[in-house]
């Protein structure tokens, strides 16, 4: 099993930067892909920035691409933490937005059917 919690979510205005954070935690944290995706009410939940577990360059919508980075700390007692830092964002970039893992594998990071272990998300909200 793997637990995520997301934080670091709140009110930006356009053009800011936000920095998401989400603790990941269980026993095979070491061996998972992480992304993260995010959500409105009038669309489908999308991926955002992924990366796998090892190896390979991280991975970014055309949306974000430029703008977002995605990165994460080295595992230690079975817990990581994963971030999402938002630069220059604009209102296209407000949503709830979720981390979430897989078990290792050969899929696009993209696939959001594939992965099995979702947060609850956090909200940002980008002002003009």
């Amino acid at each position: 099993q793997v637990q995520l919690i997301e934080s670091g979510g709140g009110l930006v205005q356009t053009g800011g930067s936000l920095r998401l954070s989400c603790v990941v935690s269980g026993r095979y944290v070491n061996i998972v892909d992480m992304s993260w995706f995010r959500q409105t009410p009038w669309k489908e939940r999308e991926f955002v920035a992924g990366m796998r577990s090892v190896g390979g360059s991280p991975a970014y919508s055309d949306s974000v691409e430029g703008r977002f980075s995605i990165s994460r700390d080295s595992v230690q007692n079975a817990e990581t933490t994963l971030y999402l830092q938002m630069n220059s964002v604009n209102a296209e970039d407000t949503a709830e937005y979720f981390c979430a893992a897989r078990p290792r594998e050969q899929k696009p990071l993209n696939s959001r059917v594939s992965y099995k272990y979702w947060g609850r998300g956090t909200q940002v909200t980008v002002s003009s």
